[in-house]
């Protein structure tokens, strides 16, 4: 395993993170006396595998059904100094709930400290400032030691983050970054101009449903495997310190290894790789759109009938050129029932002439609301709810 500083925290950080999110039991975390035995087995596997590898961090949250719980009966049976321990808790507007919360997560854990302690989900500025509500209370939790540093997750829009980074509260960041959507870079240069820690968020699932890709996929991006690709095109960017990989297995870390395996000669391995990738998205989009596709598009909130365009008009560029349906359907029906954590409609019942008067001024304005249509026809399907939601 290699290892970065992870900003001011001052942690050296394993670049590959074990997620919390995968080998649980229920998404319910009411169900814990339904965690059975081969679950619980095959979760302390993981745990047992990631830290002999070196991928000493390990992070959860409040929001992950019986995640907390099931770690909390392996977790205490390490030397604590040898494990990185992040959990997750959302800011609420009332200072008691998000104590409470704090509390139930620290009694399933059953530790005494949490290394790092993100508020979860600032991905709105009510969000932001209900966490500037709870600062107060974390920050004591940090002086009585509970907590050794104080960051945030999101899945929010850029300017948000960016919002939040320059309040100066926080020490280190979970965001999306990854190559099918690189939107966010800007708050990762925000978040280095101010020495904080970068983590990725889902580089595998929300990154592209890889560890399932097209056949298609595969074949651009070989030898490597699509996760490894992946791994190796986040970590060549030094400001990015660590990526969570959530496993449901002990052998699904072995991609990853292949992948800090290469580190050393990052540029070597990935740049055949984006070419070709990059050759895939001219020859079935064009160079103009490929290029230029997301420039000045508006936000959902200012587009007739809330399309979220960047993000359909995103997943539609990846199906087509790398066949990545899948992953496509998975997103787009969320949109519409993935609240903050995923804005925006699908474009299913879009009003074309005033979604066309709305992009007119665009590059490639006269082109959006066609491929709109194809992007609905291509991945409409059931709706789909987060993970948290599911039954």
């Amino acid at each position: 395993m290699q290892y970065r500083r992870f900003g001011k925290t001052e942690l050296q950080i394993p670049v590959i993170s074990c997620g919390g999110m995968r080998y649980q039991q229920s998404w319910k975390d009411t169900e814990t006396d339904l965690v059975t035995e081969d679950n619980q087995r095959n979760m302390e596997a993981c745990i047992n595998r990631s830290v002999e590898l070196g991928i000493n961090h390990i992070e959860t949250a409040r929001g992950y059904g019986t995640s907390e719980y099931q770690l909390g009966k392996i977790l205490p049976t390490f030397k604590r100094e040898e494990i990185i321990v992040q959990t997750k808790v959302g800011p609420s507007d009332d200072v008691d709930k998000f104590v409470a919360d704090f509390e139930m997560s620290m009694g399933l854990l059953q530790l005494d400290y949490v290394d790092i302690f993100s508020f979860h989900g600032i991905n709105t500025d009510q969000c932001l400032e209900n966490t500037k509500k709870c600062m107060d209370t974390a920050l004591q939790w940090k002086k009585e030691g509970r907590i050794r540093d104080i960051g945030f997750s999101t899945h929010g829009p850029c300017d948000i983050l960016v919002k939040a980074i320059e309040t100066d509260l926080f020490e280190h960041i979970n965001l999306h970054w990854y190559y099918v959507q690189q939107n966010n870079w800007s708050a990762v240069e925000a978040a280095t101009a101010r020495d904080m820690g970068v983590f990725i968020i889902s580089p595998n699932d929300k990154g592209g449903l890889l560890y399932k890709p097209s056949d298609k996929l595969m074949e651009l991006c070989a030898p490597l495997h699509p996760m490894a690709f992946n791994d190796l095109f986040c970590l060549a960017r030094p400001e990015v310190h660590t990526l969570s990989c959530g496993v449901s297995r002990p052998e699904d870390f072995d991609i990853h290894m292949e992948a800090v395996a290469l580190m050393d000669n990052i540029a070597e391995h990935i740049a055949p790789i984006e070419a070709r990738l990059r050759e895939a998205l001219v020859a079935t989009h064009g160079e103009e759109w490929t290029a230029g596709w997301d420039v000045n598009l508006p936000e959902w909130e200012d587009t007739p009938g809330d399309i979220n365009l960047y993000q359909v008009l995103r997943l539609w560029n990846f199906a087509t050129a790398f066949d990545m349906i899948e992953y496509g359907k998975m997103r787009y029906n969320l949109l519409g029932n993935g609240g903050v954590w995923f804005p925006g409609k699908q474009a299913g019942d879009m009003d074309k002439e005033a979604v066309a008067a709305c992009v007119a001024h665009l590059p490639h304005g006269d082109l959006i609301p066609a491929r709109l249509e194809e992007a609905h026809e291509m991945m409409k399907g059931e709706e789909k709810k987060r993970l948290q939601e599911d039954e």
